[in-house]
Order: structure tokens, then C-alpha cells, then sequence
């Protein structure tokens, strides 16, 4: 791992952040080559879950008003266990602490965490004693506006922005399901002890899909795009299954084909970025693990020098974050949907009397009304309660009636369910940097090299001059700018030796190198030297730019394309 992040440091992919002032654990920078490599795989992100789907991108605030993360449960219930040292002060994320120390799993709350303290007598590393272990919210705090403000908090993930713009999301796919809305931004968690570099930070990069379903159509149209996938399972009963998603579906090892059908699409993008299929796989959510909102919930993780890390999450939530919302900010996120027919229904309706409601409640007596007009009677009640203003107001008997009707009913109006595949960025691009890091033997020296997916590669092509000087430099530099007009990312070296030049874009993951020679000048033609192989084609320069991209959008062998140059 050292040696991976040393490279990555030196050649700029991933820097520590606040460097010059001492660093602070939980946040990165990403350099150029780290941040165009990020990009790049959340563009094929965007293929796979906004373009190929029925799917909208959009953008919330990062910084979010308390009364969201009340709804949501995470002002509450968002919270690690810390424990801190008496002696030198240092705090710590227990249930980590007590992994590393004593290797044991530990639940992650404050009883547990203290009987674990008091039977082993756990220390700090100083030695010193603990304080008692207590709850610590993980959301960073803030005051929107002057004077005593509004208070707020930077979001913990991107999803509550999705799901109080339901509404109008729904108006503007004309209220039919299923429909999904993604979001790729930053999100903000105060870790407490972040020890383990760009695996936990403070500050990362999410990328979410929330897709709305019906309740009872847990389906997808493509699902057979799919079906056939081998997928590497590991189910809550830590059995390891290797099967096909159909036959993880009708097994029950997977609860629905939705769920099946975006882990099948997760593991298709994982691959297509370069992450090794070798060292992937899909766990299942033990029950004292899963959200109790969720009824279903697998993690794509991938191996690492780290050990197996979660890098994205597929989960059911069902109707949970909906309905809070809609609890709390008294709107109505609810679909219409209609029936193929209309059917005709017997229902028990309240009739107000008004003569009685009017004199007794006054202002109120005409929400009063509409009240009853939604309520639903399921028998003879003497009382009833309902909510007007926000206010609960108890109703008995002598204020309305109760009569039988028969309604046709072209619908019903509900609560969609909410399947959510959620991928962290920083984690991702991590893991395809280490997949792709080998070293090899090239002319009886060892080469670093970085094996990465053409389409990820943060530096496309590379032009070199043979020699530092003129007319090799000048005509580099043409061809330079005629791959850049055509949309491919170059860069020029003509500093060093050609083979050390050579060495210096295999380790940042360049997929081509082209050399301008003595023939270019013969008859107008270059070298392409391929990273993987180092085998060198012969191609004219008028040809550079239509060879290089069908290359990039491939991972074809270049010499297909020109004659093989020794």
C-alpha cells in the first residue's frame, strides 16, 4: 500500500490536503491526474445510470436546514460511539478501536462498547484511562444567515436532497413509475478517527440513483440484459454463492428483481472501469446489520491492501423516506395511479353537520370539513381524530354522520418505494488505481506501470519528440495540437532520455506513447507504443486522430492498425 500511495503522491493523483500547514486526517486533494481520472469514471457513471435509465441528474445544496435531517432521522440517529482518553485527549471511533486492539467485533452502542471496556480493561496507546464511551454525531453543524441564523448542516449524504424534490420530480416525469434521480456531488461526514487515508474521509464524493417504484412492482423492463451475469454472493448467512442473477432471484437469495437488476448494472460498471472481477463481490446486510426500514441490502466490495471495502450500496427503502417527509413538512408525496379500468367501490363517508361544526369551531370548521371528506370510516365510530393545522382535534359522534356510497375509483394514490444504489467515488477511484498498479521486467530494468482502463486513463496520449530539439520538437508540438482540437487528452515530454520518457507515462497509466523520428520527416509518419505490450505501429499522422479514438473507446491491439515497428 505505501508503495502504491508513494507513487500516487509523487505523480500527482492524490495529495494530503492542508499539506504545508501539518495535513488533517479525513481530507485529500485530488491532483490533476486523480481529479481527471474521477471524472472520466463518473461520465461512464452517468452512462450507466442517468442516460441508459429513465433517469434525471440534478443538483442540491450541500448545506441542508435542520428540519430535513430531523425528518430523515439523521439529527437523532446519526451518531458513532467515541471514546475518549482522561490523559492525552485523544478521541477515538470505538468500535474501531476495539477491532484493532482486541480484535473483536463489537454493536456499535454505548452499552456494548462499555462492557467490552470494562472486561478487558482497555487503555489508550498512552496508557491513560477512558472516559466514559458516549455518542457523537457525525454531521458537521452550521448557522445559515446573520445574528442567531437558521441552523443547518452540511449533508451527510446526497439523498435527502433527491427526496424533498419529489415532488416536483414526480410532476416532471407526469407522475409515472418507475422513474429514477441522480445526483453526484460532495457529501459530509465528521469521522471521528479517520486512520486509513482516501477509505474514510471527511469530505468525499458520492454518486447516488434514487429510483422511485410501485410498491408492488418490484420489476425492471431490462432485467434480462442482465438475468444471465455469474455474480460472486455472499448471503446474510455468510454462505458464498456464485450463480446467475435470475437464479439469485427466483431463489430468494436476492428479495426482488429490481435489487438484482442493479446489482447486475453496479458490477458491469465496476468491471468497465477496470475494477478486477477477481476482487469483487456482493455481501448480503445481516438482519442486526440492515437498516430497519430496508428489506433488502447488498454491498458491492472490492479487495484491497486495506482488506474487503465497501464501495457502493444497493439497497430497499422502501417507503421510509417518503413518508417521513411527508410527515413532517405536511405535503403530500404521494403518486396517482391509475387503473386499466375503473372499478366501483363501497366505502363508509362522514357527513359534517355543518349546523353544529359552524357555532362549535368556527374559524376552523371549514377544514374541518375537507377534513372528513379524506377520512376513511371502518366502522360505526362515536369519535374520531384528525389533523387540521397540524393541530390533532378529537370529533365525536353528534358533529357528523356516516353513510354508505358507492364510488368508482379510477385509481389509487401511493407511496412509492425507493431502490438506491449509492457509490462512493473516492473509494472506486481508489480501488481501480490499486487493481491497475503492476511492475514488470522491460529491457532488463523493472517497470511501475498502471494496467488502467483505456477509458479511465487520466493522460490519453503522450507525444515525444526522439530528440530534444529541431525540427522534432515543432512537429511534436503540431501533432499535439492537432490530437487536442480533436478532443484527446495530450500531453508533450521531451525531457530525458526516450526509454526514461517512456517509463514516466507507463506509470501514470498512459495508454500511448507517439514518437516523431527521423522517418517522420521521410514520410510524414510516427510511431504509436502501446503501454501494456510496449509493441510500437507505424501509422501516418494524418491518421493519428481516427486510429487514437477507436483505440481509447477500446481495448483493441494496436497492431491492427499500422505496421508493427521493432
Amino acid at each position: 500500500m505505501s508503495d502504491i500511495m508513494e507513487m500516487l503522491v509523487r505523480r500527482g493523483f492524490l495529495w494530503q490536503s492542508f499539506e504545508i500547514y501539518g495535513g488533517m486526517a479525513g481530507f485529500i486533494d485530488y491532483a490533476p491526474l486523480g481529479n481527471n481520472l474521477r471524472r472520466k469514471i463518473e461520465n461512464i457513471w452517468r452512462k450507466y445510470f442517468v442516460i441508459n435509465e429513465r433517469a434525471v441528474e440534478i443538483d442540491t445544496p450541500t448545506i441542508g436546514i435542520e428540519e430535513v435531517f430531523i425528518a430523515s432521522g439523521h439529527a437523532t440517529s446519526f451518531t458513532d460511539v467515541a471514546i475518549e482518553c482522561e490523559n492525552c485527549g485523544r478521541v477515538y471511533r470505538a468500535d474501531h478501536y476495539v477491532k484493532e486492539k482486541l480484535g473483536i467485533e463489537v454493536d456499535e452502542t454505548v452499552e456494548a462498547v462499555k462492557e467490552v471496556m470494562d472486561v478487558y480493561d482497555l487503555k489508550c496507546e498512552c496508557g491513560g484511562k477512558f472516559k466514559e464511551p458516549a455518542p457523537m454525531n457525525l454531521m458537521f453543524s452550521t448557522k445559515i444567515g446573520p445574528g442567531k441564523g437558521k441552523k443547518g448542516y452540511l449533508r451527510p449524504e446526497t439523498a435527502q436532497g433527491m427526496f424533498v424534490d419529489f415532488k416536483r420530480l414526480a410532476g416532471y416525469f407526469r407522475e409515472k413509475l418507475p422513474f429514477g434521480v441522480a445526483q453526484i456531488g460532495r457529501a459530509y461526514r465528521n469521522e471521528i478517527s479517520p486512520r486509513q487515508g482516501v477509505i474514510r474521509l471527511r469530505e468525499f464524493n458520492q454518486a447516488e440513483l434514487e429510483f422511485f417504484v410501485h410498491p408492488a412492482e418490484k420489476t425492471h423492463p431490462d432485467f434480462s440484459q442482465v438475468a444471465s451475469d455469474k455474480v460472486k454472493l455472499v448471503d446474510k448467512f455468510d454462505n458464498e454463492h456464485e450463480m446467475t442473477l435470475s437464479e439469485a432471484v427466483e431463489k430468494g437469495i436476492i428479495a426482488n428483481q429490481i435489487l438484482g437488476y442493479f446489482i447486475g448494472k453496479t458490477r458491469r460498471f465496476l468491471l468497465e472501469i477496470g475494477i478486477n472481477e477477481d476482487k469483487l463481490r456482493f455481501r448480503q446486510h445481516k438482519d442486526d446489520e440492515r437498516a430497519h426500514y430496508a428489506t433488502d441490502c447488498w454491498d458491492a466490495e472490492v479487495e484491497t491492501s486495506y482488506g474487503w471495502i465497501e464501495v457502493v450500496g444497493i439497497a430497499d427503502r422502501t417507503d421510509y423516506d417518503l413518508k417521513k417527509h411527508s410527515e413532517y413538512s405536511g405535503e403530500d408525496l404521494t403518486i396517482f395511479v391509475p387503473y386499466t379500468q375503473p372499478v366501483k367501490v363501497k366505502r363508509r363517508r362522514l357527513v359534517p353537520k355543518m349546523n353544529k361544526i359552524g357555532p362549535t369551531f368556527k374559524e376552523k370548521a371549514k377544514k374541518i370539513a375537507e377534513a372528513f371528506s379524506t377520512f376513511n370510516v371502518n366502522s360505526d365510530a362515536d369519535e374520531i381524530e384528525i389533523v387540521v393545522d397540524g393541530e390533532r382535534i378529537k370529533i365525536s359522534k353528534e358533529f357528523f354522520d356516516i353513510e354508505e356510497v358507492e364510488e368508482e375509483i379510477a385509481g389509487e394514490k401511493i407511496v412509492p418505494h425507493v431502490i438506491e444504489p449509492s457509490f462512493g467515488l473516492d473509494r472506486i477511484s481508489y480501488a481501480v488505481l490499486e487493481h491497475a498498479y503492476d511492475k514488470d521486467v522491460v529491457d532488463g530494468e523493472e517497470r511501475r506501470v498502471l494496467r488502467l482502463k483505456r477509458k479511465v486513463s487520466p493522460v490519453e496520449v503522450a507525444v515525444l519528440p526522439l530528440l530534444s530539439r529541431e525540427p522534432f520538437e515543432s512537429k511534436a508540438q503540431e501533432i499535439v495540437s492537432l490530437l487536442r482540437s480533436k478532443g484527446i487528452y495530450t500531453e508533450y515530454d521531451d525531457s530525458g532520455s526516450i526509454g526514461r520518457r517512456y517509463r514516466r507515462f507507463d506509470e501514470i497509466g498512459t495508454p500511448f506513447c507517439i514518437t516523431v523520428d527521423h522517418q517522420t520527416f521521410d514520410d510524414d509518419t510516427v510511431t504509436i507504443r502501446d503501454r501494456d505490450t510496449t509493441r510500437q505501429v507505424r501509422v501516418k499522422i494524418e491518421s493519428l486522430p481516427t486510429i487514437l479514438k477507436e483505440l481509447l473507446e477500446s481495448e483493441r491491439d494496436i497492431t491492427e492498425f499500422g505496421e508493427v515497428f521493432r
